[in-house]
């Protein structure tokens, strides 16, 4: 057994109706701490109080990060029938407590179906669980399943919003030197600014709720287990960095594109490995696919790439687009001086309708939207134009709107230290997708785009190919190329 934790909770469920009931599980040094409950948004609200709660330190368990904490219950938060869907954080404050140690638990309230919007947003929380550390690993140091129930690192939920807080390199050629000292700064969980809703999640529902769209909200798991249907809306949304998803979600939202619905990722490396379900556990065997025990018998629910023949069902099928033709932008050697921004190919495309953006302009230079990981498809030129092959499984009536260069790392650029079984990602891609990691078939995947399109397949998809866009809803051609495609979309 570790160390005690201070000053940190999580919740059971992570997903609720009105008037159901979360659990909060706590362990602090302070005898008793005062709890709130807040709505977060343009205007955090704060729902639900709670003062001087018995406390009490507990042990974070052996292999925490894969079996769960088994904390004791500390009390039940009833969620009141006129709580509307969102975020709720669940913040601890006492004597002990610091900022980073205030929030570490959080659930969201979904909207009953009868009473259904015109949006719903399913957050990436299985990405977030993916990279969360605490207890130990996460599946970038050689877990291989990852439980729900523990509190999430310092930094996913809520940090200062100050230089460093990007992973992407605001100062070109910096690397990831300002965000290396903002995490030591802050005593945060090096994996804060790849994954958590304090990155993108968060200043896309700010700008949402300022700009008049009202959203439903989910999480992952409930597509998967069936406990969020998506009949009666208009658009799935999709925001940040959604990499994590089971076959379950793939069909869920996939057969409501096919089925006339719409859906827009203003996201990117979205629905690169696949994952499945165990009770509470979260399983993905990435690179080390050959130790799944569906290899042998099932071996398209092999928790592997997506675009792994062994799976066959490319995310490009989903978005449009995939990591394997994308990488990094503005990080470290990939596309380190980089403009940060979209070059612009078909302004006559309705996303630009009101935009005044022509031929060859640059979309979101200034706010960086075109920075951390992109994604792409393989490209043909036409006319002066790029257009998608559809080698790669990219539907043959996708469109290339605007686009922005990005690559991959590989074992010279690699700065993190591989996880036990890991593999170079360009590597890794070649080997799988081409059948082998020469330097012949590492140059076909090296170059890559984070691209911003869309397709017709019942419905209309659109995905802008990374996943930092919501740092650019501030500028007004981002703002307005975001209102575009949701106006359009969100009709019913």
């Amino acid at each position: 057994m570790s160390d005690r934790a201070a000053s940190l909770a999580y919740c059971i469920p992570q997903s609720v109706l009105p008037g159901e009931v979360v659990s909060l599980h706590i362990s602090a040094a302070d005898s008793h701490v005062d709890i709130e409950v807040v709505r977060d948004g343009a205007n955090p609200q704060v729902v639900w109080r709670a003062t001087s709660v018995a406390t009490a330190p507990q042990m974070i368990p052996e292999a925490g990060f894969e079996r769960g904490f088994d904390w004791p219950a500390t009390l039940r938060v009833p969620i009141a029938s006129d709580w509307p869907s969102g975020l709720y954080l669940v913040r601890l404050t006492g004597a002990g407590a610091t900022r980073a140690d205030a929030c570490t638990a959080y659930f969201v309230v979904r909207t009953k179906p009868e009473r259904t919007g015109k949006i719903l947003w399913v957050l990436s929380t299985t990405t977030w669980n993916a990279y969360n550390d605490m207890g130990g690993l996460n599946y970038y140091t050689g877990a291989t399943a990852t439980s729900v129930e523990r509190p999430l690192a310092r930094g996913f939920l809520d940090k200062p919003d100050e230089a460093g807080h990007r992973l992407a390199s605001v100062r070109p050629g910096t690397g990831a030197e300002d965000y290396v000292m903002f995490t030591s700064r802050h005593d945060l969980s090096p994996w804060n600014g790849m994954a958590g809703w304090a990155n993108w999640e968060r200043r896309f529902a700010i700008w949402a709720e300022r700009n008049g769209y009202e959203l439903d909200y989910a999480c992952g798991a409930d597509l998967h287990h069936g406990r969020q249907r998506l009949d009666g809306y208009a658009l799935y949304l999709s925001v940040g960095h959604d990499e994590y998803w089971s076959w379950e979600m793939r069909d869920a939202v996939e057969s409501f594109v096919a089925g006339g619905g719409n859906a827009a990722f203003f996201s990117g490396n979205v629905s690169y490995w696949q994952i499945r379900f165990e009770d509470a556990r979260q399983v993905c065997f990435k690179h080390r696919f050959r130790e799944d025990p569906l290899y042998a018998s099932r071996p398209q629910r092999v928790t592997t790439l997506w675009s792994d023949p062994l799976v066959g069902r490319p995310e490009t099928r989903l978005t449009g687009s995939s990591f394997t033709r994308g990488g990094y932008s503005r990080i470290t050697s990939s596309v380190p001086l980089g403009s940060g921004g979209y070059l612009v190919h078909r302004p006559e495309h309705w996303m630009f309708e009101n935009t005044r953006l022509a031929f060859g302009d640059v979309l979101g230079a200034a706010p960086l939207v075109a920075g951390y990981e992109c994604d792409g498809c393989e490209v043909t030129m036409l006319d002066g134009r790029p257009v998608a092959t559809g080698r790669d499984g990219t539907p043959a009536s996708f469109e290339i709107v605007a686009s922005a260069p990005a690559m991959p790392f590989d074992k010279h650029s690699t700065e993190l230290p591989l996880a036990p079984g890991g593999e170079y990602e360009l590597e890794f891609h070649a080997q799988r997708l081409l059948g082998d990691d020469s330097a012949a078939s590492c140059e076909r995947l090296r170059y890559g785009h984070a691209i911003l399109g869309s397709f017709q397949n019942g419905g209309t998809t659109v995905s802008s190919g990374c996943t930092d866009w919501s740092y650019g809803l501030d500028d007004r051609h981002v703002d307005a190329v975001t209102r575009n495609i949701l106006d359009r979309l969100s009709r019913c």
